[in-house]
């Protein structure tokens, strides 16, 4: 592997991999050196229209076969935005050649999937992570600063969290997302492994000892299997009396917020997924005052607002870059942390507690 720079494989032409394309060229420790389809015309077309808006020195190289681009001897890293269907296969395969592994959420159908996942990438010595891309913005330790701060929240007790956007009819009769054999998990993985994850985060990492999940909506293609969620609810239940509900939706127009509330205070993140177009990332401090002089009631605002110089994309310095530039890190050392994995896991863990309660009418689960 080289010394200065990580070269990475993109494993299938999704759209998303376009975003992401952009977000390793501006990363200054990481390049592209070939991408993989099954279909190499559709390869071509994507690295032509890829380069034309945000071009590499050397152009990448298309490759025609999934297996022959693991093969490759000038690839050290692989991202793998492929369907969750099929993507323990592809995960397991990579590690088995000695690539380091980037793919994208849910990491499996199933924790079981993950399990065989991680142990794969352990055998293989190389690095595995999902793509989160918030978990590397600037926002995450300015916003843990707040919420430790003893003051800002004080005890945390709630958090609410929203992650939905409005799906076309097209979306619905032809998209991935609506397949069950290729995305089973709906809504619930595509956006609801964010809600989760946030939690997960805030939580320090603590586990749900009970959860509990509804599926408000479900549809499907009509040659895609089971339907799916299209819309959820969750409720998580920490010990110390903490807890968490989250809904996630492919009905409602778009929405990315939590709010984390306490005994002294709340705070409100706003676009906590996908930061809105600018040059900063934000979160309010609400220290909402009920005061009474004789007859006045006043409900008095306090709220301050915190900024992190970030862009919300297309930046050395968005979130989607720092994901890639801290993975080529950490594969360029050759000392991969396995804690990243770990979070995944429990990740998928808690999200199909939610959805296992959701076959039982609600009933709650135990995680463990």
């Amino acid at each position: 592997m080289s010394n200065r720079i990580c070269r990475w494989g993109i494993l299938s032409t999704a759209n998303i991999a376009r975003k992401n394309w952009l977000a390793i060229r501006n990363t200054g420790n990481a390049i592209i050196t070939v991408v993989g389809s099954r279909d190499v015309t559709k390869c071509q077309q994507f690295i032509d229209e890829c380069q034309a808006s945000s071009p590499f020195a050397k152009v990448p190289q298309a490759c025609g076969s999934y297996d022959e681009l693991l093969q490759r001897d000038d690839v050290d890293a692989i991202y793998i935005p492929l369907p969750t269907g099929i993507r323990k296969e592809w995960v397991i395969r990579a590690a088995a050649a000695g690539k380091h592994v980037l793919c994208e959420k849910p990491v499996g159908v199933k924790p079981a999937d993950v399990e065989e996942m991680l142990a794969a990438c352990k055998q293989h010595n190389v690095q595995f992570m999902d793509g989160v891309m918030f978990m590397h913005s600037q926002r995450l330790p300015k916003l843990r600063e707040v919420l430790d701060d003893g003051e800002s929240v004080g005890k945390l007790r709630r958090i609410c969290s929203s992650f939905s956007f409005a799906a076309s009819e097209e979306f619905v009769s032809s998209n991935i997302r609506v397949s069950g054999n290729l995305e089973p998990l709906g809504c619930l993985g595509d956006l609801g492994w964010y809600n989760i994850r946030f939690t997960l985060w805030a939580m320090k990492y603590q586990t749900p000892h009970k959860v509990s999940g509804r599926i408000l909506t479900q549809a499907g293609r009509a040659d895609g299997g089971a339907p799916v969620p299209m819309e959820f609810s969750g409720e998580l239940f920490f010990k110390e009396g903490v807890s968490a509900s989250f809904y996630c939706s492919f009905l409602n127009e778009n929405q990315q917020w939590v709010n984390l509330s306490g005994t002294k205070g709340f705070v409100h993140v706003p676009s906590f997924v996908c930061p809105y177009y600018g040059s900063e990332v934000s979160f309010d401090v609400n220290n909402t005052k009920f005061v009474t002089r004789g007859c006045d009631f006043n409900m008095e605002e306090h709220t301050r607002r915190v900024s992190i110089a970030e862009y919300g994309n297309s930046a050395p310095n968005a979130q989607e870059t720092n994901l890639f530039r801290n993975f080529s890190q950490l594969a360029l050392s050759g000392k991969p942390d396995d804690s990243w994995g770990q979070i995944a896991l429990q990740t998928q863990r808690v999200m199909e507690a939610t959805l296992a309660s959701a076959h039982q009418d609600g009933k709650l689960v135990d995680v463990s």
